[in-house]
């Protein structure tokens, strides 16, 4: 579905002037200013605690679901992506194909939101980034900050701004193809993934 041209596109873009900060680990975090009180209540709050700094195995994220959540939607109805499995692509170099097909009536308002699971460490400046092409061309591209967060037993949701699908026959003709990635500013890809939507008169 998405060739090697994307690579550019799914990369985190960057501020002029502005340059990552070396990436330091939980227990580095945790040790950071350790006499100051007010710093350590305030770490505490973020999870920066001395059970984050334990070093994990696996992947350090776990991206659970992507949800497309709208008020027109029929009763009952949702759409959410499961996808536990893209996590593999941290590894594997390769982005998961998700086989679920997503129908999208057009000319809605609706919003994106996303469910993951930081499993060991701390992420930061962590983003969500989609690359969308009709017909092998780009029609779209989103970059969504997520932020950065530690490691815990619940998982984070983060809900994007509302946007509005695209309306009319040129828009419903033809399937869309998707490459997904969550990525830092480091360039650390913790889950890449391949999907489809279609837009229809109304919802399938």
């Amino acid at each position: 579905m998405s060739g090697h041209d994307d690579h550019e596109d799914l990369l985190p873009s960057s501020t002029p002037g502005y340059k990552p900060s070396a990436a330091k680990t939980a227990e580095e975090y945790a040790k950071l200013d350790a006499e100051d009180e007010s710093l350590a209540r305030w770490k505490a709050s973020l999870g920066v605690t001395a059970a984050a700094t334990q070093a994990g195995s696996g992947p350090k994220v776990t991206v659970l679901t992507l949800e497309l959540v709208s008020d027109t939607l029929p009763a009952g109805k949702s759409i959410v992506l499961d996808l536990k499995e893209t996590s593999a692509a941290a590894t594997t170099k390769k982005p998961v194909a998700i086989k679920d097909s997503v129908t999208i009536k057009e000319g809605i308002e609706y919003n994106v939101r996303i469910k993951f699971k930081v499993n060991h460490s701390i992420i930061s400046g962590v983003r969500y980034i989609q690359v969308v092409k009709r017909a092998g061309v780009k029609v779209d591209k989103l970059e969504q900050m997520l932020g950065s967060y530690s490691a815990g037993p619940d998982p984070y949701v983060k809900n994007f701004e509302p946007e509005e699908s695209p309306s009319g026959m040129i828009a419903r003709s033809g399937t869309y193809n998707v490459r997904s990635r969550v990525i830092d500013d480091d360039g650390e890809v913790y889950a890449d993934w391949e999907w489809q939507f279609k837009l229809a008169k109304e919802w399938a």
